[in-house]
């Protein structure tokens, strides 16, 4: 079976197409199983994030161009637009790239550790879907003991680097006097919940949550001295805020130009800081073009993250050796399943002789033939049916002069001389 993983990223992909092919949480188990049965897929994973898609799969034949074009009918793209911002690794290659992914490697934020949550997490809906197979249960179970080594050995987390503390980082820049300013979080997911840790540890004046949760959202807030709203109220509230950053799962924007327009309207040119890290995008925008707001996505992350990734430098090259050793440990385990069917031929092929031979044999001591003589016949017999296939691929290998061909048919026979000394 081929392996493969399929995608795009931050890396190549804008927000405007990361949020196109990004899958709704609640119609991820449908998408799996429709990957199966239309996708050329015989096992599969997605994870999707808001910084990626990838695509994750066990092949019945060693073709991706099936799985590139589901991607696009799924999304109502075609191919040939996607294709530009698609990666595609196959074998090793994908197996290192997951490794890379769950280590946080591959991350806009190097090291960060939400990411192994969502590997995670992509797994689990893979499994509950009954799309996963031996192979990719294997990857990930084996993804998952190399995060955990990687976080272990090295300090590749130890810098409090994140998404949610870069996000922080730029507020204050435009604030620099976080107490007194107020802050209304959209989403009460892990990203809203390291936002909401990072601005309480700064000191923020007040901080109020809204999710369509309202019991998510009063947990979230209640741990960092904050209140929850429902997502209905955020109209009465977005003029009091100083600071609004949103990060949720929701297909289409929560916050759009003309509500952000109408609820400014009182505040007299005081500006207000909007920062959207959901993909597909929480924040029209459109709100960018209103005065005073200073709209941010994701993607205006970048040149604050670099500033804080120094210190992860040198863990993530400790971390890339790890990689190195366990791609190759996951690879051999590959190449022993896949020699498990030609031990299975080989060994039904070697039965079948000698059970031919054997009834051969019974029919000729029924005949009243000299057993001794039989059973002298019948090892002849099964010497020559079992030596001849390595025989005729040594004369074969000799008159093709093939050295290679000629030392492997050796050395899988012990032809070496140690193993024929008695």
């Amino acid at each position: 079976m081929s392996l493969l993983a399929l995608g795009l990223n931050h890396r190549t992909a804008p927000v405007d197409v990361r949020e196109r092919v990004a899958f709704a949480p609640e119609r991820l188990d449908t998408a799996l199983r429709d990957l199966l049965d239309c996708g050329g897929a015989r096992e599969a994973a997605i994870l999707s994030t808001c910084n990626r898609t990838e695509l994750y799969c066990g092949l019945k034949e060693a073709d991706d161009r099936r799985v590139t074009q589901w991607l696009g009918e799924y999304h109502r793209l075609r191919a040939v637009d996607l294709q530009p911002y698609l990666y595609q690794h196959t074998g090793q290659r994908a197996v290192r790239h997951l490794l890379r992914v769950a280590a946080g490697l591959d991350s806009m934020v190097l090291g960060e550790p939400q990411i192994l949550g969502q590997v995670k997490a992509a797994y689990q809906t893979a499994n509950s879907a009954g799309t996963l197979g031996a192979l990719l249960d294997r990857l990930f179970q084996h993804t998952f003991a190399v995060a955990k080594q990687v976080r272990t050995d090295t300090r590749i987390g130890a810098s409090p680097v994140s998404v949610a503390f870069a996000a922080v980082g730029l507020a204050k820049q435009i604030f620099a006097d976080l107490p007194k300013r107020a802050a209304l979080l959209i989403g009460a997911g892990d990203t809203i919940e390291l936002v909401a840790r990072h601005l309480h540890q700064n000191g923020i004046g007040r901080l109020v949550v809204a999710n369509r949760t309202l019991e998510r959202a009063h947990a979230l807030a209640a741990g960092f001295s904050g209140y929850a709203i429902a997502l209905d109220e955020i109209s009465a509230h977005l003029g009091e805020a100083d600071i609004v950053i949103a990060a949720t799962s929701s297909p289409g924007p929560m916050l759009t130009a003309a509500q952000v327009r109408a609820c400014l309207k009182p505040l007299r040119r005081r500006p207000i800081f909007m920062l959207d890290l959901a993909v597909p995008r929480d924040i029209e925008p459109g709100v960018a073009e209103l005065d005073d707001v200073y709209l941010y996505t994701v993607d205006d992350l970048r040149d604050i993250i670099q500033e804080n990734l120094r210190s992860r430098q040198t863990a993530a090259r400790q971390a890339e050796d790890i990689i190195d050793h366990q791609v190759e440990q996951f690879m051999a385990w590959m190449r022993v399943r896949e020699s498990v069917a030609s031990i299975d031929l080989l060994r039904r092929r070697a039965e079948a002789i000698r059970d031919q031979a054997v009834a051969r044999a019974l029919r000729q001591i029924g005949q009243g033939k000299n057993p001794a003589d039989v059973l002298a016949v019948l090892a002849d017999a099964l010497t020559n049916k079992l030596i001849h296939p390595p025989c005729a691929g040594l004369r074969e290998a000799a008159a093709r002069g093939d050295a290679e061909m000629l030392d492997s048919i050796k050395s899988l026979y012990r032809l070496d001389g140690a193993g024929s000394r008695r």
